[in-house]
């Protein structure tokens, strides 16, 4: 799963890039030669996007380093920590799009009329964007990764942007110029939307936020089918980037030596671990069946 994982992210980050910094020209050329500020602002965005896939990657790196003595659950938060750097590369970005286009707002005689070819490169931008967001969205949630994921929700939002460009330049040409920066001003906007939805995203997984319900479930039913039992509750997972860590509780007879109970904690805990790709641990606490426990307390009284 560690060299599976390597490759989809060191190919993810590689056609972004790549496709990327070509989008970056092409945009930059074509807005400075077309008079389109609205895909000047366009090609900065996509410049981010360069940046960000090489944070996303930097942080996906070091999240698969394995454990070590001072990170005894691996490195796996370094990606979702990525991400957050990602959120703020983004709010830089917006806030100089959105203030660029506020000053052509203000003073409309700067604001020139662009040319079809700026129609032209928009068309591209939302073909190459579409396909490329898609990809990368894929391989993300193929090797499980949040900085990969949200890599590609932050490309994702460049086709929004090349259909709102294409609107304006089509508009901007049938007599309404000022559109060319509303829509440079729509983009910052968008991109400030991204980054909160990318934040949040990762804010929660650092915090610890509750999994989902189907995931709650699976980690039952693997534990209750292992050793046949049904008695598996108290679930708690914590979220390490790529991977999370299990702790639950199983009732067992009270009756049972502790040498067999710690054997079938024990082949609850690998079988956690061997079917569920996510979890990368799993800590089970066996308690005897029937008794009243109240699990906020860590002995019972």
């Amino acid at each position: 799963m560690d060299e599976f994982r390597s490759k989809g992210g060191k190919k993810a980050a590689t056609v972004a890039i790549i496709a990327n910094c070509i989008l970056t020209i092409l945009n930059i050329v074509v807005g400075i030669v077309s008079g389109s500020y609205a895909l000047v602002s366009e090609g900065a965005h996509t410049l981010s996007d360069v940046a960000t896939s090489i944070i996303a990657y930097i942080g996906f790196v070091i999240g698969q380093k394995p454990a070590d003595e001072e990170h005894p659950y691996g490195h796996g938060r370094a990606e979702a920590i990525s991400g957050l750097l990602i959120v703020v590369f983004l709010a830089i970005i917006a806030y100089e799009i959105i203030t660029g286009a506020i000053d052509k707002i203000v003073h409309p005689e700067l604001i020139t009329i662009p040319d079809t070819y700026a129609a032209i490169m928009a068309t591209l931008g939302i073909i190459v964007n579409l396909r490329i967001s898609e990809y990368i969205i894929s391989i993300g949630k193929q090797i499980n990764s949040p900085a990969i994921v949200a890599d590609g929700q932050h490309q994702k939002t460049d086709i929004f942007s090349s259909v709102a460009v294409l609107v304006g330049v089509i508009v901007s040409n049938m007599g309404l110029p000022i559109l060319d920066p509303i829509i440079g001003l729509v983009i910052g906007c968008l991109i400030i939307k991204t980054a909160y939805q990318i934040g949040k995203e990762n804010i929660d997984n650092i915090m610890g936020k509750v999994p989902s319900e189907e995931l709650i479930k699976e980690i039952e039913k693997v534990a209750n089918e292992s050793i046949n039992i049904n008695t598996a509750h108290d679930i708690k997972v914590d979220y390490l980037g790529a991977y999370a860590t299990v702790t639950l509780h199983i009732e067992l007879d009270g009756n049972m030596s502790l040498t067999e109970s710690h054997e079938l904690a024990h082949i609850v805990q690998e079988e956690i671990v061997k079917k569920i790709d996510i979890v990368k641990s799993a800590t089970v606490h066996t308690c005897p069946i029937g008794l009243e426990y109240n699990h906020e307390q860590e002995i019972d009284k």
